[in-house]
């Protein structure tokens, strides 16, 4: 929580922000708020690889460009040998921690995730596995008639490190019914959160601005998440980015670099208790990413050695840990490798 309940913005003060605000006094407030909690000028991103176990996904977004429907004949789910190729490759590049997700598969029991998990554990234990979005939880709790707790322990004890913020979108079900109507409401998404961070499950919290959503549903998004944190403290880092439209059934205008960064900056004076926020430059470019560590990020994110999601919708930025060191040391900061709990890493 923050310091001082007097010093928290309200929602009030957050929408008088957002209308009164240019992005340029946006980002100075923003980066003074990340410099009182990051003094020190360093920016911090961690070398690791997205796996998508699957591409089969029973939910059919609107906004999802990436997924096939179970029976297409381009759905395909990853053999032990295509894993552990994915992996060996990424640890040979540097990389200590993968993201796994993949969709709501209806052939896939629990069995298979656990199974999954066993191997990388056993073939990679110096790997960390950040994996699984909430959806996923609450997909394979209702196929199995578990418990949220039963099936996050199940994987937890099989070598499930850490929870993605996936799958969060806009966390107002106006917003939800609209463009994912079979995924979770915005209840069970924090539902899975609460209950990861009671078992001692740390994760990040994420956020998709653009697909049609108010200022109002935006605020409430965020509110959940503070909400949250101030009972839980299991966030470690919020990432916002804004919706790709290219090859999806969603029809909007995208959304803008100069929005996004406003956001990325409303969002650092309002999550007061969520300790870093991550650039998106995957969706942004280089650039813009770089030009987020002054807009209240304080974190580059991801190498990205591998990252499908966002490319099937016709995005395709790449960086290699050398480029985005040099964004980092360019914006007069100094790069440094961590892990997911944002503990830092040497070497």
């Amino acid at each position: 929580m923050s310091e001082s309940a007097i010093d928290r913005l309200s929602l009030a003060q957050a929408r008088a922000l957002w209308e009164t605000e240019d992005v340029f006094s946006l980002g100075q407030k923003a980066h003074a708020a990340r410099l009182a909690r990051h003094p020190e000028p360093v920016v911090t991103y961690i070398v690791d690889r997205n796996i998508n176990y699957t591409n089969i996904c029973a939910c059919g977004c609107r906004f999802c460009a990436f997924f096939r429907p179970p029976g297409h004949p381009q759905g395909y789910v990853l053999s032990r040998e295509q894993l552990a190729a994915k992996v060996a490759e990424t640890v040979s590049l540097g990389g200590w921690q993968i993201l796994l997700q993949g969709g709501m598969h209806p052939g896939l029991p629990l069995a298979f995730y656990t199974d999954m998990l066993a191997f990388l554990r056993d073939r990679f234990p110096e790997v960390a596995v950040h994996g699984f979005s909430p959806p996923e939880i609450v997909f394979l709790a209702e196929m199995e008639g578990l418990s949220i707790a039963e099936v996050l322990s199940e994987l937890k004890a099989a070598g499930l490190a850490s929870l993605p913020g996936g799958g969060a979108e806009i966390l107002s079900d106006a917003i939800r019914g609209a463009v994912s109507p079979n995924k979770c409401p915005a209840d069970a998404w924090i539902g899975v959160m609460e209950t990861a961070h009671a078992i001692g499950l740390r994760s990040t919290a994420t956020m998709v601005i653009g697909l049609g959503e108010t200022i109002e549903q935006r605020l409430e998004h965020l509110t959940r998440l503070r909400d949250l944190q101030d009972r839980t403290g299991g966030f470690t880092a919020f990432i916002p980015w804004t919706f790709q439209p290219g090859n999806t059934a969603l029809s909007v205008a995208e959304t803008s670099s100069w929005e996004y960064l406003r956001w990325l900056a409303l969002s650092r004076l309002f999550l007061d208790n969520i300790p870093n926020i991550q650039a998106s430059w995957v969706t942004q470019g280089p650039r813009v990413g770089q030009l987020a560590l002054f807009f209240g990020a304080n974190d580059l994110g991801s190498t990205m050695i591998e990252e499908n999601v966002v490319a099937a919708a016709g995005v395709h930025f790449r960086m290699e840990e050398d480029e985005l060191r040099r964004l980092a040391v360019g914006a007069g900061f100094t790069p440094v490798r961590r892990n997911m709990d944002y503990s830092r890493r040497d070497g």
